[in-house]
Parts: C-alpha cells; sequence; structure tokens
C-alpha cells in the first residue's frame, strides 16, 4: 500500500488540524491505518489507529480524547484530528498500514511495513 499524508503546517496553542493520508489501495478494509508521530530527539510513537473493516479504533492512554481517527473508505483516505494542539504536539505525523488487528501489535511501528512521507505539524506557544 502507498500511503500519502497531507495536512500539515503552523498552528498556534489550542488549535485543531486535520490530517489527511491517502492511500493507493481500493480496499482499506484489509488494513489497519495507523498515525505516529515523532518529535525532535524523540523516538516514533503510537497516535492512533483504524481497523474499518471492524469499525475499531485504537488510541493510547495519552491521546483518548484528544485525537479522533476516521476513515472515508470511498476516497481511500484516513483522517486524524486534533484538537487543543499543546507545543508538545510539535512533530512530524506519518500514517502507516498494517494487516495486524490486535490492539498490542498496531501500537508497535515494527508491525508495519508501508509508510507514507510524513508531515510536519508545529505548535507555537
Amino acid at each position: 500500500v502507498q500511503l500519502q499524508a497531507f495536512g500539515g503546517g503552523l498552528v498556534q496553542a489550542g488549535d485543531s488540524l486535520r490530517l489527511s493520508c491517502v492511500a493507493s489501495e481500493r480496499h482499506l478494509l484489509y488494513y489497519t491505518v495507523a498515525w505516529f508521530r515523532q518529535a525532535p530527539g524523540k523516538e516514533r510513537e503510537f497516535v492512533a489507529a483504524i481497523r474499518s473493516s471492524a469499525a475499531t479504533r485504537y488510541y493510547p492512554n495519552q491521546m483518548k480524547g484528544r485525537v479522533t481517527i476516521a476513515v472515508d473508505a470511498a476516497k481511500n483516505t484516513v483522517y486524524l484530528f486534533m484538537n487543543s494542539l499543546k507545543p508538545d504536539d510539535t512533530a512530524v505525523y506519518y500514517c502507516a498500514a498494517t494487516t495486524k488487528a490486535d490492539k498490542r501489535e498496531v501500537a508497535r511501528e515494527a508491525e508495519y511495513s508501508d509508510w507514507g512521507q510524513g508531515t510536519l505539524v508545529t505548535v507555537s506557544s
């Protein structure tokens, strides 16, 4: 699956932002698509994932209530909605795809073989 991430930019603290991940694969139902992020000097971090075939969403505890992941299967697109952004949210955001569905596996970047190019989100204070 080829993925392209869009929607990053410079925003202010407290703003909301929507990122988009467009997939080449017509049948996203067979994949779990996730968003990860990597801040300068830090390891890549799991943000959210969705498996549309099961209407299942996965969020780590630190992201619950702050982000929402959604899919538009007709557009082969997965969205990440982020609200109340903070300077600590500054990072390159990547989307990735896997065939895994276990909630522990989908949080691990090593389970993903297909990655988008990343989109930079910068949150100013």
